[in-house]
């Protein structure tokens, strides 16, 4: 049986609308597994589960895919989503304010997240040297905006061979093993996918299954390995440095770095931890 989905709200914005009408789609088709819509599909089951998760607005071929293997017109959801994409593309360039406060930078706003390139050269050059790289940082710090708006872009304009095959983000949630791994399996090919991790501490926030932890940990640390093609960079609360250390005796993250370096107050590039 499947994991559950989360709930969504279809009136929070164009991305949920669109990602609660492909679930009743998927409902009304007799709710076949991802797995198996997948086979059909072409596409992974974790990119088609994200198409209905919410997060984000997916792209049109996943979403011409994913309607496609329930019998649905293509062509008519293909409207749907350039709808939704109009929408998301009218309100960003409304919304889009240089000074977040709080709130995090996200991967298109790479031009308005200044004043952390060297902090983000760092964490590229960590990752790349290790394969495995944590960033710790206080609440409110920016770990998360250096990971998405300055890591992300980074390596979308990487060329060659350092040129990732996928990126892929993720926070931990419940069950993050049973959620997540088959993002942590490499996608095919003689390129790195590269994992973001943010809100690492959910591990130990929501994650109440010792077993679960270790595992998911196991999946992150076999980046680790040179072979691996597997690349992995995650955000964590500093408070919770000591969690780290004490969940499993093989968790000793290679490569560090702080999200701290720029004094406080110095918005926009201080983001949400």
């Amino acid at each position: 049986m499947g994991r559950r989905e989360k709930p969504l709200d279809p009136d929070a914005g164009p991305a949920q609308r669109l990602a609660h009408e492909l679930r009743l789609l998927r409902e009304k088709a007799g709710k076949p597994p991802y797995r198996e819509m997948a086979e059909r599909a072409g596409y992974s089951t974790t990119a088609l589960s994200q198409a209905a998760a919410g997060d984000q607005l997916p792209s049109l071929a996943v979403v011409r895919a994913y309607v496609q293997v329930l019998d649905a017109d293509p062509d008519e959801w293909e409207r749907r989503w350039r709808e939704a994409d109009a929408e998301v593309r009218a309100s960003s360039a409304e919304e889009r304010a240089p000074y977040r406060g709080l709130a995090r930078f996200e991967p298109g706003d790479s031009d308005l997240f200044f004043g952390r390139d060297r902090q983000a050269g760092e964490l590229l050059d960590l990752v790349r040297a290790h394969r495995f790289a944590a960033v710790f940082g206080p609440s409110g710090s920016g770990k998360s905006s250096l990971l998405r708006a300055g890591l992300i872009p980074a390596l979308r304009q990487a060329q060659g061979a350092e040129r990732p095959a996928v990126i892929r983000v993720l926070t931990p949630g419940e069950r993050p093993a049973g959620a997540h791994e088959e993002a942590l399996v490499a996608a095919d090919g003689d390129l790195d996918t590269w994992v973001i991790v943010d809100q690492f501490e959910e591990l130990f926030t929501l994650c109440h299954d010792r077993l679960e932890r270790v595992r998911f940990l196991d999946l992150l640390l076999r980046a680790r390995a040179p072979g691996s093609r597997l690349r992995v960079a995650v955000a964590v609360r500093g408070d919770f440095y000591g969690h780290c250390g004490a969940a499993t005796s093989s968790w000793s993250p290679p490569g560090m770095s702080s999200a701290s370096g720029s004094p406080p107050g110095t918005a926009p590039r201080q983001g949400a931890g």
